[in-house]
């Protein structure tokens, strides 16, 4: 059982600007506090997993 979201065109171009800008904000702020540290690896992490949040939603 598969649940997917579905949205216009608008709100998931604007819902992945807005996922893949925070997504490179804390990529970047995961290499400012150092990118080998824990935090840095976390929110490195986190950055990706957000800038690639809209994979999995299907626009119409």
């Amino acid at each position: 059982m598969t649940a997917s979201i579905k949205l216009t065109a608008r709100q998931y171009r604007l819902l992945d600007t807005t996922s893949k800008l925070v997504g490179l904000v804390l990529v970047a702020a995961g290499l400012e506090v150092g990118g080998s540290t824990p935090t840095g690896i976390a929110l490195a992490i986190v950055g990706a997993a957000c800038a690639t949040a809209t994979v999995f939603i299907t626009n119409e």
